[in-house]
């Protein structure tokens, strides 16, 4: 199996803080990778510096063999999306528009859909069970309904690594299965 991601020796924080460091971490295609851990040991902070959200300390994290440092947005975009714990606090943007912007990455600087990403976001929204809502406004959705179109948006982001902080919150048992 192809490595995809990877970390050596990466510290991780906030500022001077280290929260944790000495990381040294490998995932492969194909694969599920969980962490479980105590509240305020790191976690989320982890996953925001391996998408690329929140500078890396100290070392280095690779996604595909490329140091994350290098590579432009738009690369990033192509390769990690992610799902994290903020709420979602719209008030113009139908559960459409939201899992549309997972698309961006891949539309010319007009931003037009083509209907192939038009298929792909119909096939996220089914995916999370929200199809029913595809055109309701995202700020009149329940939070476990946030989720799911926050989800939905991931997955028609098409990356091979998706990164999900507590990604069952707010959900019901039939949605987390």
């Amino acid at each position: 199996m192809t490595e995809l991601l990877s970390t050596h020796n990466l510290a991780i924080g906030y500022g001077t803080k280290i929260v944790q460091k000495e990381l040294d971490l490998k995932a492969s295609e194909a694969r599920m990778v969980s962490l479980i851990g105590t509240n305020g040991t790191g976690k989320s902070t982890l996953l925001r510096t391996l998408a690329g959200l929140q500078p890396v300390l100290s070392g280095g994290v690779r996604i595909a063999g490329e140091e994350l440092t290098q590579m432009r947005p738009a690369e990033r975009a192509r390769r990690v999306s992610v799902v994290l714990t903020d709420v979602i606090n719209t008030q113009h943007l139908t559960v459409f528009d939201l899992v549309a912007m997972g698309r961006m990455p891949y539309t010319s600087w007009s931003g037009r859909l083509s209907d192939n990403d038009k298929e792909i976001i119909k096939r996220s929204v089914v995916q999370v069970n929200l199809e029913h809502k595809i055109n309701s406004m995202v700020n009149e959705l329940s939070d476990g309904e946030r989720q799911r179109a926050s989800i939905a948006r991931a997955l028609a982001q098409d990356t091979p690594l998706i990164l999900l902080d507590e990604p069952t919150s707010h959900l019901d048992l039939p949605n987390r299965v």
